[in-house]
């Protein structure tokens, strides 16, 4: 790494938060060494230092990865919820790789290290209420306790963190619901869902990047815990009208029941995506806001913006 600056590894350098945030690092003056699973065809700044990041499903050795550096920002693990993923593969790949890689950065001295978390490590798809991290948190499915069991021994390491529980993340490139919700929204026909007015946090992927950067330069983040999303939450309806705005359709909206749009988007197969994205969940960052993070984009704008931008 280079010599005189303050130097950060990256695991998961490759993905959706990942290269984003190598980039945004390098550019504010960190030596970044990036871990990817594989770094054939790899595009990053010239200033940055690509390292092979090993299987995370059988014990690893980070003592090669966590030399030199003063931080370590950990976003590398099965990023998804999935039936066909067992629950101790969950366990090895996002609680006992992290814990690990805690304990090595702890014994090498790392001044900071950032977790990335979920907001599932504290709830399920939907939310009866708003959440707060003071919340008893009582994740719903494998992915969200291995989580839950990655923050505990990140935090019982001894190594100076910051636990981050991002919302729903959205950006260019994005995938899963938010994409297929973008795809419908740019149809050239009505769509059916003025009456989606469950509303939602959301979280863009420059406002995560900014709380990344918080949390490695503030104090104030130590040893903290903090749900990250953006200030306002928004309904599925709400999002779809921006996003059409954006695309230059129409914004009205149908008003057709819920529950016919879930029987027919069951038809296809899409019922349980469309429950998830129709159901409630208000997670508000007022610990964050408090602590001096500010969200460098506002989310009609930045969704306004993802629609007209390529992966």
């Amino acid at each position: 790494m280079t010599a005189g600056k303050r130097r950060v590894l990256v695991t998961g350098a490759s993905g959706f938060i990942g290269r984003p945030l190598v980039a945004a690092l390098d550019g504010a003056g960190y030596a970044v060494r990036a871990a990817v699973r594989d770094r054939r065809g790899q595009s990053f700044p010239s200033g940055v230092e690509l390292a092979a990041l090993p299987d995370l499903s059988a014990a690893i050795d980070w003592s090669p990865l966590v030399a030199e550096a003063d931080a370590v920002v950990h976003l590398a693990g099965i990023a998804h919820v999935g039936p066909d993923i067992r629950e101790a593969a969950y366990d090895r790949v996002n609680h006992l790789a992290a814990a690990d890689l805690a304990r090595v950065s702890s014994a090498a001295g790392v001044k900071r290290f950032v977790l990335m978390s979920s907001i599932r490590a504290q709830t399920g798809a939907v939310a009866d209420q708003p959440l707060t991290e003071v919340d008893v948190a009582r994740p719903t499915d494998a992915y969200g306790r291995s989580k839950l069991a990655a923050e505990a021994a990140v935090l019982a390491s001894g190594v100076p963190c910051t636990i981050l529980r991002p919302v729903l993340v959205y950006g260019p490139g994005v995938k899963g619901n938010l994409a297929s919700l973008l795809r419908l929204a740019a149809l050239p026909v009505p769509m059916p869902f003025a009456r989606l007015t469950n509303r939602r946090s959301m979280l863009a992927l420059d406002n995560l990047i900014a709380a990344v950067r918080f949390a490695l330069d503030d104090a104030r983040a130590v040893n903290e815990t903090f749900i990250v999303s953006d200030p306002d939450a928004l309904s599925v309806a709400e999002m779809v009208s921006i996003l059409r705005a954006a695309l230059g359709r129409n914004r009205a909206l149908l008003a057709v029941p819920p529950g016919l749009i879930s029987m027919l988007l069951g038809l296809i197969g899409q019922r349980a995506s469309f429950e998830r994205l129709s159901g409630v969940l208000i997670a508000e960052p007022t610990k964050l806001l408090a602590a001096g993070w500010r969200p460098r984009v506002e989310t009609k704008a930045a969704l306004g913006e993802m629609a007209h931008q390529k992966p």
